[in-house]
């Protein structure tokens, strides 16, 4: 029992449902718990044990001065430091606020906004602390979880693909969907982790991984402009789940751009 690896997960600016995806292993978090000891998890359970711990999962951003403080006491406890999920990785939905005004928002939103403590952007964990690895998605792939504690736990390197959702479809046999049917679809530059889940069913990619390691935004963006879909539009295709992520924020904001030259030249 007391030479088990001490396993934490934290909880940010965020919905939760990453943390929940470790609870959603079923019959294989038993196995999870009889490999590690489960020292710091208030989703799961009020008891706490103090650090350092061997590995901790964050979930969700820095959206707050005190979540700025509480990561950096965070890492220091901590041997190995993964970050799991868009809002930990690239900001989360929260992130349309970097795009913003804050203050605007909280005028609006709250009757005495000079109570609320919030920054002006929400930030990915990697923005403030050093992190071991990135685990994507919104909310992540249950399996990846589990090869990443796995290999944690055996010293090894994780085995997590980077390939783009487009190769997924190949391997298994999906009809494209922008080529069949004109349905605009991220598939070509989002990092697999779903299973191709969206375009399996006829739906054009969402993006909820991310931008894979080297996306084409630019070319897929003037494809999808050629077959009818108006910078409005392709700015919103990129401005979700991983609004914040480099390469998604750089191809929105060209598209916004270009979209203002275009109403710009209207007679």
């Amino acid at each position: 029992m007391a030479g088990r690896p001490k396993l934490a997960v934290w909880k940010f600016a965020s919905c939760d449902g990453c943390q929940l995806t470790l609870l959603d292993c079923e019959d294989e978090l038993l196995d999870v718990a009889g490999a590690v000891d489960i020292a710091y998890f208030l989703e799961a359970s009020r008891t706490t044990v103090e650090g350092p711990y061997d590995l901790s999962l964050v979930e969700g951003s820095v959206t707050t001065p005190a979540d700025r403080e509480r990561i950096q006491e965070v890492r220091r406890a901590s041997r190995h430091l993964v970050t799991i999920g868009a809002c930990a990785t690239a900001g989360g939905i929260q992130a349309l606020r970097n795009f913003a005004d804050v203050r605007e928002y909280l005028a609006v939103v709250y009757a005495t906004p000079q109570f609320i403590s919030t920054l002006d952007t929400s930030t990915p964990i990697a923005a403030h602390v050093r992190v071991d690895l990135e685990l994507r998605g919104c909310p992540i792939d249950k399996r990846q979880l589990l090869e990443v504690i796995d290999a944690f736990l055996h010293g090894r390197r994780p085995a997590v693909r980077t390939h783009s959702v487009c190769l997924e479809c190949k391997q298994r046999g999906n009809v494209c969907v922008m080529v069949a049917h004109g349905t605009p679809c991220l598939g070509p530059v989002t990092q697999t982790g779903c299973g191709a889940l969206c375009p399996g069913y006829h739906r054009g990619c969402y993006g909820c991984f991310g931008p894979m390691e080297s996306p084409n935004t630019a070319s897929l963006s003037g494809w999808l402009r050629e077959r009818g879909t108006d910078g409005g539009d392709l700015a919103r295709m990129f401005q979700t789940f991983n609004a914040g992520a480099e390469a998604f924020r750089e191809a929105a904001e060209a598209a916004e751009a270009a979209e203002r030259r275009r109403e710009g030249s209207r007679p």
